[in-house]
């Protein structure tokens, strides 16, 4: 449906349940099957790693906050998020030292990094947690980004990898 027929729809009863799953990606099948898949294997910590270059800083944050919401509806109890986006050198070490506080203190840990080629902090961290998702942005990145990421992280510290459109992404802001 274009936008210009959306805006002259009445904002009565009959729009309120799409209204509500616009402003709760949460509730989208999608992000829900996403969870679930992650669900299935065990681990305490979890990175979300991008594939490539090509997506915003925030692109891994914004899918870190929208899983670990709809993980927090599924399991109904907290699930952290750390935004390890700008993560320097030098913070390297506390960073990872409160990751391991957490999950032995029996926190379950969602972390958004920026891509890998850019230090290699990032790499570091993926390595650190208990598993990584690979995260690739459609048009944005490319299959070869996508076996570099693998080849530096590791291929075994993946359970998967999950396809995003840039319109969920920003529909999820």
């Amino acid at each position: 449906m274009s936008n210009a027929l959306e805006n002259r729809r009445p904002n009565g009863p009959e729009n309120a349940i799409e209204l509500h799953s616009r402003n709760e990606p949460w509730q989208d099948s999608e992000w829900q099957r996403l969870w679930l898949a992650v669900e299935r294997q065990p681990w305490r910590s979890l990175a979300l790693v991008p594939a490539g270059e090509g997506a915003s800083l925030d692109f891994t944050l914004i899918v870190a906050l929208t899983l670990s919401r709809t993980g927090m509806v599924h399991v109904g109890s907290p699930l952290q998020v750390a935004d390890a986006t700008s993560v320097s050198l030098s913070q390297l070490t506390a960073f990872c030292n409160e990751v391991t506080r957490c999950t032995s203190s029996g926190q379950r840990l969602i972390v958004a990094l920026p891509p890998v080629g850019s230090s290699a902090v990032p790499i570091s961290i993926a390595q650190v947690v208990d598993a990584a998702v690979l995260c690739v942005l459609a048009d944005k990145m490319t299959a070869a980004q996508s076996k570099q990421t693998i080849k530096l992280v590791g291929r075994t510290r993946f359970i998967g990898s999950a396809i995003f459109h840039p319109q969920h992404i920003d529909a999820s802001r």
